[in-house]
């Protein structure tokens, strides 16, 4: 076998910018080297890990100068689980290389004129702000460094998966990312399974019981903790319960069976142990409008930073002027958020979305808010957006579009040409996607405000509005 090619170590090289999926950047004789977990200004020795035609990959195995942009990370993990890659970068220059991505994506990939790109909205909380996590059981535990040969066998880990290693899990003792309270549930679960020798599963043979944690929690302390298991092993109703008695903050504790190959459980049932069944947030009308309130169940989609959320539809909701007589179509609409943040100042929105589920989960939270104007629809996007779609629901003077990563089908691009609505309001977690379906849309479309709002600290993922208004 040939003999892989050992990779030299750079030495003494000063790291100079932010770069992709949460890189930063360094030079090397005209090669630019990507490096994780390092900062702008820091000095550091770099060991190449891969090495292409036009950059590398690396990774600093020294630290000789700290740059002053650099901030203490708050997780004990940093490095290791692959999150939150930012967090030794100070908050004021995660926000600015946010709005760099989001301007090199339009104009380097759309061609487009950012003349009308706005201040980044930055998050109130840098921590503690996410709603949701979601944890794996494993029992294939990760270790910075081999154990001991006479150390004891480890049952297993909860926490996050290894990046790159789909069957290794990180046990995690803290994430700031959510409340206190969230660590305290998973670690009794953890210790609780341990003790009483519950099988975490193996991904790799699909043996075993506990596959997931599912902790959600609402701004006014509702939490939800959903258990997943492979099978009914005996003893998992009595971590149910410890969890149910030792925490009685949980106002929903339910459990899913989940037999597949694969983590997904959004399509599958859920069977409530004890409490509710939901829970509910709550979400503050647009200028001073009376709240809206929204049920959770476990597989409800619900953005994961809820004051963000509501800056991030108030912009929506600015750019898409409305008057009294309009009608909205509000495309992927998930469970109908932004169709209801809308509703109370237009004639009617119509909203489309692919999951059944969710449509129901919009359905019923317009009743539950007492919304009488909106209409929601399944199915495929591109199919559903007809002619004659647009002829039985009226043709939608505003177009709010919020599609999922991979940005829009062309046929869906095609259509909102030939609807010709006065405004697009488009709302996307991916600027690549969105300037290149942008550019598409400029055939007839003027591009203004460009409004990025950071949903997510210490990650180099940035949401991004867009308003657009049909050329005359």
């Amino acid at each position: 076998m040939k003999k892989k090619k050992e990779q030299p170590i750079l030495e003494n090289i000063t790291i100079t910018d932010i770069g992709a999926e949460g890189k930063a950047i360094a030079r090397v004789d005209g090669m630019v080297v990507f490096v994780p977990y390092v900062v702008p200004g820091d000095v550091a020795d770099i060991k190449i890990l891969k090495k292409k035609k036009s950059y590398a990959e690396g990774k600093a195995v020294a630290i000789h100068q700290f740059s002053d942009r650099r901030v203490p990370p708050q997780c004990p993990h940093f490095g290791t689980c692959g999150g939150c890659r930012w967090q030794t970068l100070n908050y004021a220059d995660q926000l600015a290389a946010k709005q760099q991505q989001v301007r090199d994506n339009f104009e380097r990939l759309g061609h487009l004129d950012c003349a009308g790109m706005q201040p980044i909205c930055g998050s109130e909380h840098i921590y503690g702000y996410r709603n949701k996590l979601e944890f794996t059981f494993s029992s294939r535990a990760w270790h910075d460094l081999p154990p001991a040969p006479d150390a004891p066998a480890e049952p297993g880990a909860l926490g996050f998966h290894i990046p790159t290693l789909f069957d290794k899990v990180l046990n995690i003792e803290h994430c700031a990312l959510q409340p206190a309270l969230s660590d305290s549930i998973r670690l009794a679960a953890r210790d609780y399974a341990v003790a009483h020798h519950l099988p975490f599963y193996d991904i790799r043979n699909h043996t075993g019981c506990l596959r997931n944690l599912i902790v959600r929690n609402t701004a006014d302390g509702q939490w939800m903790v959903v258990l997943v298991i492979a099978e009914r092993h005996p003893g998992w109703e009595g971590l149910m319960d410890h969890l149910r008695d030792t925490f009685p903050q949980i106002t929903s504790l339910q459990y899913i069976i989940n037999d597949k190959f694969n983590d997904s459980y959004t399509d599958l049932p859920s069977t409530t142990y004890a409490g509710l069944d939901h829970i509910q947030e709550t979400m503050q009308g647009y200028n001073g409008a009376a709240p809206l309130l929204f049920t959770i169940r476990p597989q409800t989609f619900y953005q994961t930073n809820s004051p963000q959320a509501q800056r991030l539809y108030s912009f929506v909701a600015q750019y898409a002027q409305l008057t009294p007589d309009d009608t909205v179509y509000d495309l992927y609409t998930g469970t109908g958020t932004i169709a209801l943040f809308l509703a109370r100042m237009c004639r009617q929105v119509v909203g489309i979305e692919y999951v059944e589920d969710s449509i129901a989960a919009a359905r019923e939270n317009a009743i539950a808010n007492h919304i009488g104007n909106t209409r929601f629809f399944a199915g495929d996007m591109a199919k559903v957006l007809t002619p004659q779609f647009v002829a039985e629901q009226g043709r939608p003077d505003i177009v709010v579009t919020d599609p999922p990563r991979a940005g829009m089908h062309e046929k869906v691009v095609e259509q909102l040409l030939a609807m010709q609505p006065r405004r697009i309001v488009y709302v996307s977690c991916n600027p690549a996607t969105q300037a290149r379906d942008i550019s598409l849309l400029s055939a007839k479309y003027r591009l203004g405000r460009i409004q990025p709002v950071d949903m997510f600290p210490h990650t180099q993922h940035v949401e991004n509005v867009a308003e657009l208004t049909l050329l005359t």
